[in-house]
């Protein structure tokens, strides 16, 4: 008996250190955490980073670079000159082998490089700042994206949950009017048929709840992955469908500006066609020189063997300055081929942003219908529930008083369940629609 207690209190203690780890969110705490961990965004400010260290080098190019260098070597077979004999006294016409260089010599040099002009260079500067900019529009087009996976992912939960509570409700009411025509039949007041009509309604139902909790388990599954935890954490949703349907009721946002240089795809068009007049910018650079300076200095050593690291070895200074121009004269055609390449890739850029302008406006005026026409439909199918509703309270009272026929409560059923889960569907509808929307304008207010 003392161990069974001690069982039920450790089951007791486990079951509420689960609840407590449970992770809950609302709507709004499921957007900002995913903004945080799901892999997508946190890419996208690794993107950020990488772009801002790419814009450090290509400005680090330009500015003094030093270099150093150790040079050591050692002659196995030392290499000979051949001098006129003559110069030292011997036959005229002969030669005389001379060794110049000591069998070990050692060099150490450090270089000093300036860039003093470079058009592409220039260039280059540009270039990153636009790359920058690039990274940080597609770190907002990829938010709004995560936003709206974890709108929709966090809609589907929330009308499976409803939905399953929907579905067990029909078969609790089923089931008791299966009960209690089941008694009527077996008291001779009611034909057989009206029994197996329930009985099919209710076998319909009950495979279709399997299929609820089948789709409700997909739904947590994807909600977690959209937020960028565990496939199989335990989660909770705590807003509910239908407030959630009532706050994204907005007929101001039908009246929004439609401004398209505010949508982040417009930007990043945007940014595609300045990209593209950098290109051009930088082949028309490569007709012009390129002008650079540097300095040196270092020591050498030399001796028959190898005493560098001694204080007796004797070391010869040396340094140097100059100046460097690379002037571009002829490349048969290759530089002017390449602008009128780039030129053209501009001209296509330009189109293409033409083009973005007329999707964009074509893509708000059809997500605004459709945000209308959720709202409306929402309204619609909130009236036909209650009729459904009606209808079938009457058909039932109808049905057991001996009025209506089994195959007219089906009917009447039917219609009920089919009302039950278009409202449902509305619901989400008006939530999602919302947010493509507001994706679409980008008025987002994180």
């Amino acid at each position: 008996m003392k161990n069974k207690l001690v069982l039920i209190a450790f089951l007791a203690t486990y079951s509420l250190f689960s609840q407590e780890n449970k992770q809950q969110f609302t709507l709004q705490e499921a957007i900002d955490y995913a903004l945080i961990n799901n892999r997508s965004a946190k890419n996208a400010v690794r993107d950020i980073e990488a772009a801002e260290k790419q814009k450090w080098e290509t400005t680090a190019s330009g500015l003094p670079q030093i270099d150093a260098a150790i040079d050591y070597t050692n002659w196995i077979k030392q290499q000979v000159a051949l001098l006129p004999a003559e110069i030292a006294g011997g036959t005229p016409g002969t030669f005389v082998p001379v060794q110049f260089s000591p069998k070990q010599n050692l060099n150490a040099i450090a270089t000093l490089n300036q860039l003093l002009f470079d058009g592409s260079y220039i260039v280059g500067l540009q270039s990153a700042k636009v790359y920058l900019e690039i990274s940080e529009n597609a770190k907002i087009k990829t938010d709004l994206e995560v936003r709206n996976a974890v709108i929709n992912a966090y809609g589907n939960v929330l009308l499976a949950e409803e939905n399953l509570k929907i579905v067990n409700k029909n078969i609790d009411v089923l089931e008791k009017n299966l009960n209690e025509t089941t008694k009527i039949y077996e008291n001779g007041l009611t034909e057989e048929e009206s029994v197996e009509q329930l009985q099919i309604t209710l076998t319909g139902l009950e495979n279709y709840l399997n299929n609820v909790e089948r789709t409700k388990n997909i739904a947590y599954q994807l909600f977690n992955i959209t937020l960028g935890i565990d496939l199989n954490e335990p989660t909770t949703l705590t807003d509910s469908l239908e407030v959630l349907t009532l706050q994204n009721i907005s007929l101001d946002l039908l009246q929004a500006d439609e401004n398209i240089e505010n949508s982040i795809d417009y930007q990043i068009a945007k940014n595609q066609e300045v990209s593209k007049e950098l290109l051009l910018k930088l082949e028309k650079s490569t007709f012009l020189p390129r002008l650079s300076a540097f300095i040196n200095g270092g020591y050498s050593g030399f001796g028959e063997t190898f005493a560098f690291t001694t204080n007796n070895q004797a070391w010869y200074g040396s340094s140097l300055f100059g100046v460097n121009m690379s002037i571009p004269i002829f490349s048969s055609g290759m530089r002017s081929a390449a602008t009128q390449r780039a030129r053209i890739d501009l001209d296509i850029a330009k189109e293409e942003l033409t083009e973005t302008e007329q999707q964009l406006k074509f893509q708000i005026s059809a997500a605004k219908s459709d945000y209308q026409f959720a709202i409306e439909e929402y309204e619609n199918k909130q009236q036909n529930l209650n009729l459904a509703e009606r209808i079938e309270q009457k058909n039932q009272t109808k049905f057991f008083e001996g009025i209506a026929s089994s195959f007219d409560l089906r009917q009447a059923q039917t219609q009920l369940y089919t009302a039950q889960q278009e409202y449902l569907q509305s619901m989400f509808n008006v939530i999602t629609k919302k947010s493509e929307l507001e994706t679409i304008l980008n008025t987002v207010n994180y």
